[in-house]
């Protein structure tokens, strides 16, 4: 059975956007010498050519792009970026996809903490100010590609690529037929031209992405902590034991480590840890990332 017109306008809105941002984000991999995986054969994956990572809980999350320092087509690196893409017509589907994202990314994000791995959404269509507020808040960085510059890329080409819930299936078949006369350049160009329209965005997101994977250490901080806890029956008898307590006083029973590992992008690894033995553990998988064993990696080498 051949493909309803809906679902080919689907697909083609699906290949503009996918066309306007994968060269642009594989520049940004070639740039920083790191692999991008994305759709397609790799034999990392065996036969599979879905992208997919497992939480810490052995979840799979199936995402559009990721960024691996260490990776090949042969060999799973390290991720250190994760971006998705998607295409809402209408804003009440927005929330539920903005949702849906970070439900993807954000368990991941968690399981790889050791790379703090930059994560972005770059959305097309219509997109309520809430739902990117949302995905904001979580620390995505956010391409948002409104509706009136997807049409407008469109028209660059003749097609009137304008839609809405009471738009027939014929003529939904009119704008494939359209397409299906355009050469590859000409499809290209509707890419190109929707990248164009939203050029400051593109600049910025990169420009940040760049950083995350160019990224260098400035400082580490280590903080044993000591002392034996104390029980308080309120927040006021908790209120004056703090402010009663003498800070000079001898330091008491060790606790843990806090470890804080700062970069100079703004990222940040934190830890907790209760043995010597796992804080150095967790400090030498840190160091992985880095060429010189934990100083600064500017090119993302090892």
């Amino acid at each position: 059975m051949a493909p309803s017109p809906a679902h080919q306008w689907g697909q083609i809105l699906g290949f503009v956007l996918e066309r306007a941002v994968a060269p642009r984000l594989q520049d940004a991999a070639d740039r920083n010498r790191v692999f991008l995986d994305q759709f397609g054969n790799r034999p990392a994956r065996a036969k599979k050519k879905k992208v997919r990572w497992k939480d810490e809980y052995g979840n799979n999350h199936d995402l559009d792009y990721v960024f691996e320092r260490n990776g090949t087509s042969e060999v799973l690196g390290d991720p250190v970026a994760f971006i998705e893409i998607a295409w809402r017509r209408y804003t009440k589907h927005s929330k539920n996809k903005a949702q849906e994202i970070q439900g993807a990314i954000l368990p991941l994000r968690d399981a790889y903490y050791k790379t703090a791995p930059f994560l972005g959404a770059i959305v097309a269509g219509e997109y309520s100010e809430p739902s990117l507020v949302q995905m904001r808040s979580h620390g995505f960085h956010v391409i948002y590609m409104d509706y009136a510059t997807v049409l407008e890329a469109f028209e660059t080409v003749g097609i009137d690529a304008s839609t809405d819930e009471g738009t027939s299936l014929s003529d939904l078949a009119v704008k494939v037929k359209a397409w299906g006369r355009l050469s590859g350049d000409q499809r290209v160009l509707v890419a190109d031209r929707l990248v164009e329209l939203n050029l400051h965005q593109f600049d910025e997101f990169i420009s940040k992405l760049d950083l995350a994977l160019r990224r260098t250490l400035e400082r580490v901080h280590v903080i044993p902590l000591h002392g034996n806890p104390v029980e308080m029956r309120t927040l006021n008898e908790a209120t004056s034991f703090v402010r009663e307590y003498d800070d000079l006083v001898a330091i008491g029973v060790f606790q843990k480590y806090e470890l804080r590992i700062i970069y100079n992008n703004g990222d940040e690894i934190r830890g907790e840890f209760s043995t010597k033995d796992a804080a150095i553990s967790f400090l030498a998988d840190v160091a992985k990332d880095h060429s010189d064993g934990g100083a600064s990696n500017p090119l993302g080498r090892h």
